[in-house]
């Protein structure tokens, strides 16, 4: 199993635990996991994960599962944090394709 790979399921895995418990680091450690993680994805799925990121912060992708009774709110929950690794994952592609184009 590659870096990557293992990075990519420390960040679910954390997204999901700190769904259910309060952590006053939990923002700053799902930003550098996410920042981390970008680092690692591969140009041609550089833009699936920017799209991925927006639709979950932007579009509300991240909370379509409330009107599930009960779950809704930990999948909600879930699903916030998620959206934040990948936003920090988005930042790090988008420099690095900056830095690849402005390579002589």
């Amino acid at each position: 199993m590659s870096i990557a790979k293992i990075l990519w399921i420390v960040s679910f895995l954390a997204a999901v635990v700190f769904a259910f418990a309060s952590f006053p680091m939990a923002a700053v450690l799902l930003a550098v996991l996410g920042l981390v993680s970008g680092w690692f994805v591969d140009a041609d799925h550089r833009r699936g994960l920017i799209i991925a990121a927006v639709f979950l912060m932007m579009a509300g992708g991240a909370h379509a599962w409330g009107a599930i009774p009960t779950l809704g709110a930990y999948l909600n929950a879930i699903f916030d944090n998620y959206a934040a690794v990948l936003a920090a994952a988005s930042l790090t592609a988008i420099l690095k394709t900056t830095a690849e184009r402005l390579k002589p």
